[in-house]
């Protein structure tokens, strides 16, 4: 019996580092690493041990015989993955003539250390979320570093708090993982307290050897279009927030009134909002998800999600993994709207690809039902069961309303005359997160991140920068490991380099001048 990886996969590598064979790929050190959705386990060398199991901190490695029907593709996703692509032998005694393990592991590494005669760094971290977090696990596992954490938020966690989806409490766990060192004894930990409200970033560089910026992409791309800003249009973001209780969102915030919502995206973030839409809200009371949503969603007259999509199923921007559990949603049809040609091509082109073309997007499309949406009409789906529409190769064009949105103008596709019009109660935009300027520090605008150099941040020393504020808005959890990995490394030798700034504050003043201000 082998194992498999699943759909939450965090690709985090940490089933890499304890599997004795070296069957799941890509690794670290491997060229597709960061660039895959998920991790893969090879059937053809995993001996069944269960150490990756054991490891994953989000739950998504899974005996192939015990995978749910829901989960059974991910046994050939696995496998297809190494299909030609070439791996090096991994199996029993590969390229091993002595040791414990099954294959030669390479030669140890210390890449983030400091001499150890060097004082313990005072190291602040501004965001308690995967990119922050493990920044300071690296700092603390790898170093005597004191580590400040400072949240401006009431609550740790960052996006895995309020950014991952309530149905999906696997990848939430991996919070559990980060959580053991909020109570690390050499943490100490300052929520409710915002940097450039409360202290300004020149007093946190004050009382610490180093700064390092965790803070994310606060803030969403704006669509540029006529009406954006009317009443019934608001950011995928806020809808997030909203059902996941962020304290900045009013419970009144969304409004589903509308029987049809019109999500302008087909990234992870529009799946998200667009299944949480249509789910069955008893199959959500159980989650964290905010009680003031979950009574929203009870009265919810929603019966229709669109999904809008300017290219092509085969560039949908959500992952496969995404996609293949939104056609397991109980009680909910998907259909494609078929009113462009080249959709269908598409789709049939990547079905006819066979085994090779499984895990192709769109090839996932294969069998869901195509049809020529008359959207003059209401939303409409059998026996009371709700419904997600795919529009690709339509953009939208304005937004429409008298004081409230009424529908969304969009592009048609080939062989459809004129523009559409689909009528809407609600809009949500979903293209996309932004980074916000930090008090104190640069900032590009057209990127929206803080420049740097390795993690460095461009003029001004002792400061840094980690995660999407640093690279932008891509990659998953694990991506900001070896982004942290990056900056600390950066860090530690601007330290043995003597180009830290020294602090003219110590860690107590620093905790009283946190609690006046706070």
């Amino acid at each position: 019996m082998t194992f498999a990886i699943t759909q939450n996969c965090c690709t985090d590598a940490a089933c890499v580092a304890v599997c004795p064979v070296n069957c799941i790929h890509p690794t670290p050190g491997e060229r597709d690493f960061g660039t895959t959705e998920t991790l893969y386990i090879d059937p053809g060398a995993c001996i069944d041990c269960g150490a990756c199991a054991d490891a994953c901190p989000v739950d998504a490695v899974h005996p192939v015989a015990e995978l749910t029907p829901a989960q059974q593709p991910y046994a050939g996703i696995n496998a297809a993955y190494f299909e030609g692509t070439g791996q090096p032998a991994s199996g029993a005694g590969a390229g091993v003539d002595h040791g414990p393990n099954f294959h030669a592991w390479g030669a140890p590494s210390f890449d983030r250390v400091l001499p150890a005669d060097f004082a313990p760094l005072r190291v602040a971290i501004v965001g308690t979320g995967p990119a922050g977090m493990y920044a300071a696990e690296d700092l603390l596992l790898h170093t005597r570093s004191e580590v400040t954490l400072v949240d401006r938020l009431p609550a740790p966690g960052g996006l895995i708090r309020y950014g991952v989806a309530p149905d999906h409490p696997a990848t939430k766990r991996i919070g559990e993982t980060f959580a053991r060192f909020h109570t690390h004894p050499r943490v100490r930990l300052h929520l409710g307290l915002d940097v450039g409200t409360h202290i300004t970033a020149d007093e946190l560089a004050a009382h610490h050897d180093a700064v390092i910026y965790a803070v994310g992409a606060a803030s969403d791309r704006r669509l540029g279009i006529p009406g954006e800003d009317l009443p019934g249009s608001i950011a995928a973001t806020t809808f997030v927030a909203w059902y996941n209780a962020h304290p900045e969102v009013a419970p009144d915030a969304v409004d589903l009134s509308s029987d049809r919502v019109v999500v302008v995206g087909n990234g992870n973030v529009a799946l998200d909002v667009a299944r949480i839409l249509v789910s069955d809200p008893d199959s959500l009371a159980g989650t964290a998800i905010a009680r003031h949503a979950l009574e929203e969603l009870r009265r919810s007259k929603v019966r229709e999600v669109v999904l809008l999509g300017r290219r092509g199923p085969e560039h949908a921007a959500c992952t496969g993994t995404e996609l293949l559990a939104l056609k397991n949603l109980p009680g909910v049809d998907l259909v494609v709207d078929d009113h462009d040609a080249r959709i269908g091509t598409a789709i049939d082109a990547a079905g006819a690809a066979g085994a090779a073309g499984a895990a192709h997007k769109a090839g996932l499309f294969q069998d869901v039902p195509r049809e020529a949406v008359d959207w003059s009409a209401p939303p409409r789906a059998a026996g009371g069961r709700r419904r997600i529409v795919f529009r690709f190769h339509s953009e939208p064009l304005a937004l429409h309303g008298d004081g409230h949105l009424r529908a969304v103008r969009v592009t048609s596709g080939a062989g459809e005359a004129g523009e559409r019009e689909i009528p809407a109660g609600l809009a949500l935009r979903a293209i996309g997160y932004r980074g916000v300027p930090q008090a104190g520090l640069p900032f590009d605008e057209e990127s929206g991140t803080v420049p740097h150099e390795g993690g460095r941040v461009t003029g001004r020393p002792g400061t840094y920068v980690v995660g999407w504020i640093k690279r932008g808005p891509s990659g998953g959890i694990g991506t900001n490991r070896r982004c942290a990995a990056e900056t600390v490394g950066t860090l530690l030798a601007d330290a043995v380099a003597g180009r830290l700034p020294a602090p003219t504050g110590g860690a107590r003043a620093f905790r009283r001048l946190a609690r006046r201000r706070r």
